[in-house]
């Protein structure tokens, strides 16, 4: 059989079953110590803690074999995107200032919104996919875009009436639940760039692609549902003080 084309991402080649290898880039680490000092020194309390907890996530997924995992299986690379855009982004626009006053709704939650929907989908597409594990600026692209895409997000949904935060929210679930819910029920593996790579690890290239999917659909989707419950059971609850 043809072995197909050989794929060169930047987290290396597919690593075979029980090869859990690091991902020591100099530089990425270097980017990652620098951002932990600035962090430390410069933020305080909650804030200081979230972007810490943030630069974590992000070692986690860059650096840690999830990396390298993540160039043998799509589904591991949905994790890699999950912690991105589900638990980093919103901890770094979290550690952000609030700023002097809460905007109302409008454009720009509805922009942030639909940015986020459209990076994502966008570098789901089997040929962006493929040309991020084939080219180290394209990988970069898709990993700043996808993360930086997020924080706008979340950085709005903070700031947003809650009526409007819980609409957001919602809007990205389904975003999120749909993609996922495509991928588990394709007729056939879409991702070149896993279709040699997934036997070692006991799975068929489709039935990763099948996994991956299922992570999108469930977990990832719920992080959407749990942050928009969260915002309406705040909404909701007995918060109405009268004021000194």
């Amino acid at each position: 059989m043809d072995a197909g084309p050989i794929w060169t991402p930047y987290c290396g080649p597919a690593p075979l079953a029980g090869d859990w290898r690091w991902n020591l880039d100099p530089m990425l680490l270097g980017v990652l110590v620098v951002a932990s000092a600035v962090i430390a020194m410069r933020l305080e309390g909650r804030r200081r803690l979230f972007g810490l907890a943030a630069t974590g996530v992000l070692a986690i997924s860059l650096v840690s074999p999830l990396c390298a995992l993540s160039s043998a299986l799509f589904s591991a690379r949905t994790v890699h995107h999950v912690l991105l855009v589900g638990v980093a982004a919103p901890l770094l626009a979290w550690a952000a200032p609030v700023g002097p006053a809460r905007r109302r709704a409008g454009g720009g939650l509805v922009l942030a919104t639909a940015a986020q929907a459209a990076v994502l989908w966008a570098w789901h597409a089997p040929g962006l996919y493929a040309a991020a594990l084939s080219n180290d600026a394209v990988y970069w692209a898709m990993q700043l875009s996808l993360l930086g895409a997020a924080v706008w997000f979340w950085t709005t949904v903070r700031r947003a009436s809650a009526p409007a935060a819980v609409v957001g929210l919602l809007a990205a679930m389904l975003a999120m639940g749909l993609l996922g819910a495509i991928l588990t029920f394709a007729g056939q593996a879409v991702y070149a760039p896993h279709f040699h790579t997934t036997l070692t690890w006991g799975m068929t290239p489709l039935e990763d692609q099948q996994a991956a999917g299922l992570i999108m659909w469930a977990p990832a989707a719920a992080l959407y549902l749990f942050a928009a419950l969260a915002v309406l059971g705040r909404m909701l609850g007995p918060t109405r003080e009268v004021a000194a």
